[in-house]
């Protein structure tokens, strides 16, 4: 069986939807294009995942209002995340906190929800909004994401500006059906940023659906580290799309802790485009109930002397389904440059299942590259073990979880997104 994937919303509504935002022409002419292509291109091809029955069109309202204004009204658990002035706090479609120190303002740093970005920065964001980073014709869900683009954040770093303080955001989903949240980074050259973003759901969001497209431009010899703690209900599909294009001894580092409840896709894609360009993806996932989770990560090397290294570990429980995909590409040209990979995945339980699956593709000869996978059971030697010294059965698979995953949680390079990850791998393996 097929799902319907007739659009919900026709040229007209974007047309109304786009004048009444105050949004540019270039922008509304975009999501015409889009929209058209929506129509005719087909769904993205996952490995070994068919996902052409997920809900990706079927919602009614293309944004809903809330009742949110300030971080006061913010449930505890998401005011327990709001660390620092450098804030944007989005609930469902409407952006409710939006600041940024003077002195960073100052320095011409720019920190906005992208629809105030498109108005008031118009030119900047047209030259990086889907051009060197996603495509709007790679496939249905990136047309749709174009669209449709009722969400997310611009963040622009100038040349020589140091930020050393994170910048954060926080996405609620609280009401909304459908969020297309965009994130735009760019960091110019010289320049150096964390950026950390959390996804959270104050409810199952039962039909709901999430298309998220990220993309960090990172020129020449700027530092960029972002990371995410995506902790999405479980009645929530969602498409995430997270690249980077990094320039001429730059650097790119992904924390990404994907903690869904929900069907997932993800992608994350990498492109050292510069020589000496540098990018860094730590991933860590835990599945659990009847998921089905697809994650390919792959960094391309196109510049000489560039490094590539993907390491995820992720854990499946109950009946939860995972297709774990590490490709590194080193293309013709980018000699000297090191492609490497770890995937592990850990299935807890008979009905559990994890796909590991290492791919390199190598178009130059003098390079290095290699890569370790592995898809396996929990060791019951261990759990005796640790049960023959009194410690229960769901504590002691608790234990073992957390020595899984400490590998790579431990190496994530922005502590707060290491502490809140600690925190959610503890509510989903208890």
């Amino acid at each position: 069986m097929t799902l319907e994937t007739k659009l919900p919303f026709d040229q007209d509504y974007l047309s109304n939807y786009s004048k009444e935002s105050g949004e540019p022409q270039w922008l509304l002419d975009l999501r015409i294009q889009a929209l058209a292509l929506a129509e005719e291109l087909p769904l993205p091809k996952p490995d070994k995942t068919k996902i052409t029955n997920w809900n990706f069109t079927n919602f009614q309202k293309h944004t809903v209002e809330t009742s949110i204004t300030s971080v006061d009204q913010l449930p505890e658990e998401v005011k327990a995340l709001v660390d620092g002035e450098n804030l944007f706090v989005q609930v469902d479609n409407t952006a409710v906190v939006s600041t940024l120190k003077e002195e960073l303002k100052s320095q011409g740093v720019i920190f906005t929800d992208i629809i105030t970005a498109t108005k008031e920065h118009g030119e900047l964001v047209k030259k990086y909004f889907m051009q060197d980073g996603v495509k709007v014709d790679e496939h249905k869900l990136s047309a749709l994401h174009a669209a449709l683009l009722n969400g997310g954040a611009f963040l622009y770093v100038p040349k020589n500006v140091v930020i050393e303080e994170p910048i954060q955001a926080i996405y609620l989903h609280d009401q909304a059906e459908a969020v297309f949240n965009h994130i735009l980074i760019v960091a110019e050259d010289n320049s150096a940023v964390t950026y950390v973003e959390n996804y959270f759901s104050n409810t199952d969001g039962e039909g709901s659906i999430f298309n998220i497209v990220t993309e960090v431009i990172a020129n020449g010899n700027s530092k960029v580290q972002y990371g995410a703690v995506d902790n999405l209900g479980k009645g929530v599909t969602t498409y995430v799309n997270r690249r980077g294009v990094v320039g001429r001894d730059a650097t790119l580092e992904w924390a990404l802790g994907l903690m869904n409840d929900g069907d997932t896709i993800s992608e994350n894609i990498t492109n050292l485009i510069g020589d000496g360009s540098v990018g860094d993806t730590k991933t860590v996932v835990v599945g659990r109930g009847e998921q089905k989770l697809n994650f390919t990560t792959k960094v391309v090397h196109f510049g000489k002397n560039s490094d590539g290294q993907i390491l995820k570990h992720g854990v499946m429980k109950d009946s939860a389904s995972s297709v774990f995909n590490g490709i590194g590409k080193i293309e013709h040209g980018a000699s000297k440059s090191n492609a490497e990979q770890e995937s592990r995945v850990l299935m807890l339980s008979e009905k559990a299942r994890g796909d590991a699956n290492p791919i390199l593709l190598i178009d130059e000869d003098d390079v290095t590259a290699g890569h370790a996978a592995s898809a396996g059971r929990i060791d019951p030697l261990q759990l005796y073990y640790l049960m023959s010294r009194g410690i229960s059965k769901n504590e002691a698979e608790r234990l073992v979880i957390h020595g899984f995953l400490a590998p790579v949680v431990k190496q994530l390079p922005i502590e707060k997104v290491k502490n809140q990850l600690i925190d959610v791998i503890e509510r989903k393996v208890k």
